[in-house]
């Protein structure tokens, strides 16, 4: 009983999450938060490619 429950839980916090980065304000907030991670790590390009948004 507890496992269904949790897995219930579980699914509706997933679902919200993705509802949430559905919303294009979310998604700028998403990208900009990628692209400080990738530039503290000294830049974080493929290597021999380019970097797709």
């Amino acid at each position: 009983m507890a496992g269904m429950i949790r897995k219930l839980l579980i699914s509706g916090v997933a679902s919200k999450v993705i509802q949430e980065a559905r919303k294009p304000h979310n998604q700028a907030k998403i990208k900009k938060a990628i692209a400080d991670f990738r530039n503290k790590r000294g830049g974080g390009g493929r290597p021999g490619g380019t970097t797709r948004y």
